[in-house]
């Protein structure tokens, strides 16, 4: 199977299904030396930090181009 042909973030859910093959490689290399590198206690305070800056932010508004007409209410 080529990797043009596949959703990674669909098809590798349970693991990698291209094996080597993977043009991701990069990332799953970087992903498994930050978990082997990274306390649990500091992976827990990466965490909590970007909740309180999600937080901080406040809510965002999306409206579709052309507005909201009185009829789509």
């Amino acid at each position: 199977m080529e990797s043009t042909q596949i959703n990674c973030a669909e098809a590798c859910k349970d693991g990698c299904v291209l094996g080597d093959q993977c043009p991701n490689t990069e990332y799953r290399d970087q992903a498994s030396r930050f978990i082997h590198e990274t306390s649990l206690d500091k992976m827990h305070e990466i965490a909590e930090a970007a909740r309180r800056r999600k937080m901080m932010e406040g809510s965002k508004w999306v409206f579709p181009e052309g507005g909201i007409q009185p009829n789509d209410l």
